[in-house]
């Protein structure tokens, strides 16, 4: 059932009070909705962080503005909350596309970037500050904008979300990215250890792990069982000591279901003990994308200091300095022609025993410039 908001008239100038704004824009010849909460705290005078909220498979940006609800924190906190709502599917549920196959090539990525500048024109938004967060597909989402709008996100919360194949696999991250993920390990939509729809939570974890550099090893914390009738219980894990003092944390709840810890609905499966929100964005808020580049990337150092190896390549092609896992490569032939799309591996390697015997162009992203080696 879908509700109606008050719409309220766009003004770039603060606001006195609270106001909550269903708009559109135009994104590759459509419209595109979504419902924004500017806080009374709001002051245009000042660069003010944006949080996105993603809602999950056929939901919706007011249910998911009510259910994962940031408002009154950000009544407080003075950020921007802006909630994008999804188009249909190929079978007619609203959603994120995030490389399932049914989504019949719409471009989320390219409106979270278009959003995002229309909200700039308005709004003093510290562009530096941009977060993602979401429900279940809104996850998803989240660590799919970590991957393809790096240069845009400096950190994301998935609850009850993870990563599709597809995300993974095309990842290019463009700096190390702080992520938490909040999930119940009966869950039975997206499950804990990973299915069709996506990658398990231990994976999920060990990927941005490796992509951020940080220990091995979590520091774990158990939370106090507030409510003990809410029949779960809380791990919170933490990998730090990653590159730019990033992290990778977890809040691992057992027995825990497909919902939104702390949601004023009670759900079956919803945990109690903490509040998911509240640490959704306590922990967003520590990241800048300015302290997020500090780890020196293949692309900022000279070609002469990047080596590919051995040559020539047999079965498996090595680079170092090691890109970070999961970034994208091209492999032209000598015609330059795309011969195939690959992701470097945790060790920055390449499986090449599928290809002819010829000379090769790889190409990358790095931080701030493309990587072209013969």
């Amino acid at each position: 059932m879908r509700f109606a908001v008050l719409s309220l008239l766009l003004c770039c100038y603060g606001s006195s009070f609270a106001q909550t704004i269903d708009a559109t824009i135009t994104h590759n010849g459509g419209e595109r909705e979504y419902t924004l909460y500017v806080p009374e705290a709001y002051d245009a005078a000042t660069p003010t962080p944006l949080l996105l909220n993603f809602h999950g498979y056929g939901s919706n940006a007011f249910e998911q503005m009510n259910y994962g609800d940031f408002r009154s924190i950000a009544d407080t906190a003075g950020f921007l909350l802006v909630h994008p709502e999804g188009l249909p599917d190929l079978i007619g549920t609203a959603h994120w596309n995030v490389g399932w196959g049914f989504s019949g090539g719409i471009d989320d990525v390219g409106f979270v970037d278009a959003l995002i500048d229309s909200l700039a024109l308005d709004y003093n938004l510290d562009l530096n500050r941009v977060y993602s967060t979401g429900m279940s597909n809104g996850g998803y989402m989240s660590y799919h904008l970590a991957c393809n709008l790096s240069d845009r996100i400096a950190a994301v919360a998935s609850v009850t979300g993870t990563m599709t194949n597809t995300t993974l696999e095309t990842c290019a991250a463009t700096h190390v990215t702080p992520v938490l993920q909040i999930h119940g390990t009966a869950d039975d939509l997206v499950t804990y250890d990973g299915g069709f729809f996506g990658i398990a939570i231990s994976d999920v974890t060990s990927f941005w792990r490796n992509a951020n550099n940080t220990f091995d090893d979590a520091s774990v914390t158990p939370l106090e069982d507030v409510d003990p009738n809410d029949g779960s219980t809380v791990d919170h894990f933490v990998w730090d000591g990653g590159d730019c003092e990033s992290v990778v944390e977890l809040y691992k709840i057992y027995e825990g279901g497909h919902t939104w810890p702390g949601a004023f609905i009670d759900m079956s499966g919803t945990n109690y003990d903490f509040d998911g929100s509240t640490a959704v964005w306590n922990f967003l808020r520590q990241w800048s994308l300015e302290d997020l580049d500090c780890a020196v990337s293949v692309a900022e150092q000279t070609v002469a200091e990047v080596s590919v190896y051995p040559n020539p390549v047999e079965d498996v092609v090595r680079v170092t300095p090691v890109p970070f896992a999961g970034t994208a490569c091209e492999v032209h032939d000598a015609q330059g022609r795309v011969v195939c799309r690959a992701s470097f591996d945790a060790a920055g390697q390449l499986d090449a025993s599928a290809w002819a015997p010829g000379v090769y162009v790889l190409q990358w992203q790095g931080h701030s410039a493309r990587v072209i080696k013969r």
